[in-house]
């Protein structure tokens, strides 16, 4: 899968990021530098990409 980081303005200027295709915190990673350069972030939407791949650590943490 393609990697795409969508960002969206809304015609009152706020604006929202969307992270595709990355897994677990990668996703932070990817679009912080778009983040910064848009100012304070308001609030934030996890996928469940992002939870999915948190749950798979902890589990093999556990096992080990």
């Amino acid at each position: 899968m393609n990697r795409i980081i969508e960002v969206i303005v809304a015609p009152n200027g706020e604006t929202s990021v969307e992270t595709k295709g990355f897994v677990g915190a990668e996703c932070r990673d990817a679009s912080r530098f778009i983040e910064q350069a848009l100012g304070q972030q308001t609030g934030e939407n996890l996928t469940a990409e992002f939870h999915q791949r948190q749950q798979i650590t902890q589990q093999q943490r556990e096992d080990a």
